[in-house]
């Protein structure tokens, strides 16, 4: 596959709602998460699609999840939110030397962190950097199926350890995630393929390219 083009929107996220954004938001691709990482060890795979945009200052990424379970045990940023329901999107603007991982679960909480891929030299941001993501979501539960969607609004703010004015006409390198190591059907499911013998996304090795229009 070739690179992903990550298109420009107007987009007024003012008044900040679920169902604004995602209308906002029909023009975008949808884009799955079909790659089923250590599918031996653990073989169930929920239903994941994503959209991503930007509006030069900001990113939009939206993922819709259907599973069986659904967990949103953290609250506070920088908590285990993988262990929840959760969705991640790291991105590099370096060429995979750093990059960002960002971690949020389905009740909106979120962590982030920057760095190279060693796990000593990483960082997390601070709390009050993280809660700069705007997060919108929607649960529905209908016959036992369990359907989850969230809206981030990513600022470009949130990048600064990046010298990066705006969006527009950048490239980078970047996976999509879904997992929930703490749900009764544990998983771990990305949109670029993660070969490694066991679970681990902080890879960017792996991570496929991605170019802001």
């Amino acid at each position: 596959m070739g690179k992903l083009i990550v298109e420009q929107l107007a987009i007024d996220a003012g008044n900040f709602n679920y169902a604004q954004l995602a209308r906002s938001m029909e023009v975008l691709t949808w884009h799955i998460l079909d790659q089923h990482n250590w599918k031996e060890e653990y073989p169930y795979k929920p239903i994941v699609n994503f959209q991503i945009g930007h509006t030069g200052s900001a990113i939009l990424l939206h993922f819709a999840v259907e599973e069986k379970f659904i967990k949103g045990q953290y609250v506070r940023p920088n908590e285990s939110v993988w262990e929840d329901s959760c969705v991640e999107f790291f991105i590099s603007f370096d060429q995979k030397n750093h990059y960002y991982n960002l971690e949020f679960n389905v009740v909106g909480t979120g962590l982030i962190g920057y760095g190279p891929k060693i796990k000593t030299e990483r960082a997390r941001l601070d709390a009050e950097t993280i809660t700069k993501v705007s997060t919108a979501t929607s649960i529905v539960s209908k016959q036992g199926e369990k359907n989850w969607n969230i809206i981030l609004y990513i600022p470009i703010g949130i990048f600064s350890k990046s010298d990066i004015t705006s969006l527009a006409g950048l490239s980078a390198h970047a996976n999509f995630y879904k997992c929930g190591d703490a749900l009764p059907e544990p998983h771990f499911i990305s949109w670029k393929p993660v070969a490694w013998p066991k679970p681990n996304f902080h890879l960017p090795e792996f991570f496929g390219e991605i170019e802001f229009a």
